[in-house]
């Protein structure tokens, strides 16, 4: 009797309502691209050191990118450079588990975030995915406040629920159902120095205003008139940009600059006279 009494006392708290069921957390896969990205990406891959699977599509880099995640344990595949938008797209479909996590070569993902992602992949409910707050440095200090923040990403997500969608260079998740959210910040260290970022701003304006022209679209005097001041007092006085001092001035500054130059390209180039000349006759 006291054999079968004690059997009896464990089927009965294994089946008690109150007693918490053994979770199974699904896999993810964490996805990077990437290109000529050797000497930040590995503290990116570092910080996915959680996940199933880290997946790097490398395209064109000169610098040993690929070599360097082969070695750091990630899963590389090389191929051609398609777009932003496009790209990504391709690492989900080159991704090997449901659950994926986009992360860029110049993101970490700390530990509190990746315990609250490995959360939601306990019991993800009702959710196709999760957007998660993102807090960028700028010259070695995280910017609270200006036209980067809040700054809130679908990052987290079921492969076969939603796309990549966007104008490169700004791509977005588009899920499809209901979205839950993170909270700890993905840490974003979007530029190696002042000078890389106002490189970047060039090469994105270029590729925006190019996008702009293909499009269709055309250029007023106030597109780069007065597109660039509406920025600057958005991003220093409405998103309050001047709490973060003479950074956050900085930054609103070069952000008016990116504006007026994108659409003074677009004014430029609309503008240009055309190459093909009638012939004499």
């Amino acid at each position: 009797m006291g054999a079968i009494g004690h059997m009896s006392s464990l089927n009965s708290r294994a089946r008690s309502p109150h007693r918490r069921p053994l979770s199974r957390r699904l896999p993810l896969t964490v996805t990077i691209i990437a290109s000529n990205e050797a000497d930040r990406i590995l503290d990116a891959i570092a910080s996915a050191a959680f996940a199933d699977e880290v997946l790097v599509l490398e395209s064109a880099s000169t610098d040993g990118t690929a070599e360097a995640c082969r070695r750091a344990g990630a899963r590389v595949v090389e191929t051609d450079w398609p777009g932003f938008v496009a790209q990504k797209q391709r690492a989900v479909a080159y991704a090997r588990h449901e659950w994926i996590f986009s992360l860029d070569a110049d993101e970490r993902i700390p530990a509190a975030l990746a315990e609250e992602i490995r959360s939601k992949l306990d019991a993800p409910g009702v959710h196709v995915a999760f957007s998660v707050p993102r807090r960028t440095w700028w010259q070695g200090v995280p910017i609270r406040w200006g036209a980067w923040s809040p700054d809130r990403r679908c990052r987290l997500f079921r492969r076969t629920a939603g796309r990549w969608t966007g104008q490169d260079p700004h791509d977005r998740w588009r899920p499809e159902g209901l979205v839950g959210r993170l909270h700890t910040p993905l840490v974003h260290h979007a530029y190696r120095g002042l000078e890389d970022h106002l490189r970047t701003v060039a090469r994105y304006s270029q590729l925006q205003a190019d996008l702009l022209v293909r499009s269709g679209r055309t250029a007023r005097w106030w597109d780069w008139g007065l597109r660039p001041l509406v920025h600057l007092c958005k991003a220093l006085v409405w998103k309050g940009g001047i709490f973060d001092g003479p950074r956050g001035v900085a930054i609103a500054f070069v952000g008016a600059a990116h504006v007026a130059l994108k659409w003074a390209l677009v004014s430029v180039r609309q503008n240009a006279p055309s190459t093909t000349t009638e012939s004499e006759e």
